[in-house]
């Protein structure tokens, strides 16, 4: 659960005076204020991070008072970033029963966000702005959705106006940094990123942000001002963990690789995250043992045969970005960045418990008419985003996890497998500031651990999909670009054109770590790097074992 809570929540209680010692024979409050008294109560525990208790106390009211759209609201604040899908299914539900409060609209977009849905998410954001034009988190939200739509140039206005209403909105500059540097403006994304440097908002962000933007040969001012920000023992520990990564990237660059490791190393540390490797290996047991050549072969006919789908995958910072870019800068490939409808689909299914029981269960109750609907509805959704298109990429890494699904739901889907030197691979994931989701970075020796697992699931994915799964090396990508790039055009069954050599060139907004590197001509700099830090990573070098090429 989250602690968030929404803008102005306290607009949504009406305001009472305190309540005053009455005489024996006084009646009691009626059951509105009663509700207001009990919803008050949880969202200072919400504060005070006591959060079932806040969620018991929305379910005493609701009792009650079925369908109280502040019950509902307050219950989707406490489920997002835990439970996505069921804080939609609050928000949802306020939405429905209060339709013209523009903070029930503001929350059901940005949790349509979350789950990647964001055509639903524009019409709430939309809405909201109708209700209240200031609204600035929902023109903000409206600039992130639609720069997730590949629409950079819409989104600008968005979050040009939300600068106007409230120029020191913690989010708004750094927001419009990342719509300017997704299309390649990185000078006036420079700008606005120093601006809020300089406002101290959104502070870690913003240097991070920063250093992304460009490549150092010197060592610039801004390493000495974050290592001063470091300094301060009262830096809350989100803010931290995002310096560290900020005074790494440039460290790495000017060289120091030592000094730099060591901040990788204090980012990791503060942030805290723990994975359950056991538990994994046991799911990619689950997946091996239940995904069989039999057990397709029964699957067989069950989804949809279009061969618009095209999936790129392998672990982060593998080179996806960079391969979808490639295939992109084909006038009928859409790449549609990383999307999560798979990922849903495969939740809703039951794949997100990660146990066997639960897995065998999934593929129980998929029968082909559900398979058949599952598939209609990934191609609806595709469309969406390139009616015409021939083929349309989702290049969710981590659809690696997937592709037996994939091999039912789009018999015909085209698979693309990045794969890049296993150390030097990890070295760049831990380089990252990557989220909880992806733990496994935390600390060197887990990170090689899991890569083996990864690699163990695309060995058996290989073997019971025999000939559907391109492998792209990204060495041999940056070796020889243009027949590389013929190879990978020629899996999607398309001729080649030219301009998949320029894709440096491409118009497209591109939303990953990687969005400096691929407005830039292929280079050959990322290759063999994790020799800078040999001495430094011996942990990840024993834990991949014989999948380090040393």
């Amino acid at each position: 659960m989250s602690n968030r809570l929404p803008p102005a929540w306290s607009k949504h209680i009406k305001s009472r005076p305190a309540p005053k010692v009455q005489p024996p024979k006084a009646k009691p409050p009626s059951s509105a204020q009663a509700d207001d008294m009990l919803l008050r109560q949880a969202l200072e525990l919400q504060q005070a991070k006591r959060l079932p208790e806040a969620e018991e106390l929305c379910h005493r009211v609701l009792a009650r008072t079925p369908n109280h759209p502040l019950s509902f609201y307050i219950l989707g604040t406490l489920g997002l970033g835990v439970d996505d899908e069921l804080a939609l299914e609050y928000f949802a539900r306020a939405v429905g029963e209060a339709p013209r409060n523009p903070y029930f609209h503001l929350s059901l977009g940005e949790a349509y966000l979350k789950v990647g849905e964001q055509m639903p998410a524009i019409r709430h954001l939309q809405h909201a702005c109708e209700l209240k034009p200031d609204l600035v988190q929902a023109l903000c939200l409206l600039g992130r959705a639609y720069v997730e739509l590949d629409e950079a140039d819409i989104a600008l206005p968005f979050y040009e106006k939300a600068l106007k209403v409230d120029r020191n909105y913690a989010q708004v500059r750094t927001g419009l940094a990342r719509v300017l540097t997704s299309l390649g403006r990185m000078d006036e994304a420079t700008a606005y990123l120093k601006e809020a440097i300089e406002r101290r908002l959104d502070l870690g962000e913003a240097y991070n942000d920063l250093v992304h933007t460009r490549k150092f040969a010197d060592e610039p001012a801004e390493l000495g001002y974050i290592l001063s920000e470091l300094a301060n023992p009262k830096l809350p520990s989100e803010v931290a963990q995002l310096l560290h990564h900020a005074a790494g990237k440039v460290l790495n660059d000017i060289r120091r690789y030592e000094e730099a490791m060591d901040h990788f190393q204090k980012a990791k540390k503060v942030a805290g995250y723990d994975f359950d490797l056991e538990s994994y290996r046991r799911w990619v047991d689950s997946i091996i043992d239940f995904f069989t050549p039999e057990m397709l072969a029964a699957k067989a006919g069950h989804g949809n045969p279009s061969d618009v789908p095209v999936f790129i995958v392998g672990m982060p910072r593998s080179g996806t970005t960079l391969t979808e870019q490639i295939c992109a800068s084909h006038p009928d490939v859409h790449g549609a960045g990383e999307l999560n409808k798979l990922r849903r689909a495969a939740n809703g299914l039951g794949f997100k418990s990660r146990s066997a029981a639960a897995l065998q269960k999934s593929l129980t109750t998929l029968t082909a008419d559900l398979a058949k609907m599952l598939a209609e509805e990934h191609l609806a959704y595709l469309r969406e985003r390139a009616p015409a298109a021939l083929r349309i990429i989702d290049k969710r890494p981590h659809n690696f996890e997937l592709i037996g699904l994939i091999g039912i739901l789009f018999p015909n889907a085209r698979i693309i497998h990045c794969r890049r030197d296993a150390i030097d691979n990890c070295l760049s994931c831990f380089a990252l500031n990557f989220t909880e989701t992806h733990s496994y970075n935390a600390d060197l020796e887990t990170l090689g651990l899991y890569y083996r697992e990864y690699d163990r699931l695309m060995r058996h994915w290989d073997r019971i999909f025999p000939g559907r799964i391109l492998e792209s090396s990204y060495e041999m990508l940056v070796a020889d670009q243009e027949a590389q790039s013929r190879r990978l055009i020629d899996h999607l069954g398309l001729p080649w054109d030219d301009a998949c050599l320029r894709f440096f060139e491409k118009d497209r907004s591109v939303n990953t770590p990687s969005r400096w590197q691929v407005r830039q001509p292929i280079y050959n700099s990322s290759v063999k790097r994790w020799k800078n830090y040999e001495n430094k990573i011996q942990p990840l070098i024993d834990a991949l074992g014989d999948l380090a090429e040393l």
